[in-house]
Order: C-alpha cells, then sequence, then structure tokens
C-alpha cells in the first residue's frame, strides 16, 4: 500500500510517500518530478510521525542529521548519485563536477545535474547542497529561492541538540 501525508513547513507544504515501511519521496510543491498518486494512495499522517518530527526539528534548526528508512528509487547511476549527496556534510556545499568525479564519473557531470534534479526525497537526501563549480546556485527542483532559503538555513546553524 502506498500511503502519503502533506505537511506544513517554513518553505511551504512537503508531500511524504512512503511504501508503508520506507520514505520514498518529499517533495515540494513546484517541483518538476513531482510523482502521479493514483487512486490506492492513502493519506496516513500518522504513518509519518517520525519523519513528519525530524523534519520540523530540521526546521527548527535542532537536527542536522536524519535518521529515517528511506527508499530512493531510480536508475543505477541515479542511486549513486543520491548515496553520495548522503555524504554532503550538513551545511556545506560542494558542486556538480566533485559529485561527478567523487562516483568515479568525471565526464558525467550533466548526468549528475539530472540525476540530481530527480532526486525524490529532497531535502533528507540533500540536493540543495550541490552548487555550480563557478560557486553559483544552479538549478534546483524546488526553486532557487528555496535552495537559498534551505542553504541559509543551514549556514547559520547554532549549537545543536543531540537526538
Amino acid at each position: 500500500m502506498n500511503n502519503y501525508t502533506i505537511m506544513e513547513s517554513p518553505i511551504d507544504p512537503l508531500l511524504l510517500m512512503s511504501d508503508g515501511e520506507h520514505l520514498m519521496g518529499l517533495y515540494m510543491d513546484v517541483q518538476n518530478y513531482l510523482p502521479h498518486m493514483k487512486e490506492n494512495w492513502v493519506y496516513d499522517p500518522a504513518l509519518f510521525k517520525e519523519a513528519v518530527s525530524q523534519l520540523k526539528a530540521y526546521f527548527a534548526k535542532e537536527l542536522s542529521h536524519f535518521e529515517l528508512p528511506l527508499k530512493a528509487t531510480g536508475t543505477t547511476f541515479q542511486e549513486k548519485v543520491w548515496q553520495s549527496l548522503t555524504t554532503i556534510p550538513y551545511g556545506e556545499t560542494i558542486s556538480y563536477k566533485s559529485i561527478a568525479e567523487r562516483i568515479q564519473t568525471p565526464k558525467a557531470v550533466r548526468a549528475v545535474g539530472l540525476a540530481n534534479g530527480k532526486n525524490p526525497i529532497s531535502i533528507i537526501i540533500p540536493c540543495h547542497r550541490v552548487i555550480g563549480a563557478n560557486g553559483k546556485l544552479v538549478g534546483y527542483g524546488g526553486g532557487l529561492p528555496r535552495k537559498q532559503w534551505l542553504l541559509t538555513h543551514e549556514a547559520k546553524q547554532g549549537e545543536l541538540l543531540p537526538r
């Protein structure tokens, strides 16, 4: 069974999706690659209690690392890119070129960008931390203002509470 909920956040509503065991999607309302929900999707906020709690703590500047069961489904290449994104430290940025080099495909910078843009679990798999080689903000499924907001939010992080 596929489940979903909607969570209010400082960057507008977030759509969370699950297979009942794993968080499979976290989307902003403006993303290009929003999934198509079918008739069998069930609204079940209770299932997302821990994910919502951790996201609220993140937005309250009390959490810098998520501990949730995730299931991001894509091509082998996309999944390799998404896994690499999870290693970007909180409050830091990295270039698309650096991600391509990390996954040992240095000439695949554009493909890394496309995979980054199709990340199904934004924020938690931190695609917002990837920037252009020139240090500029480029591309973000949720829009550049949201990317800037997230990066600014993380950069101003004070002392974190243990979780």
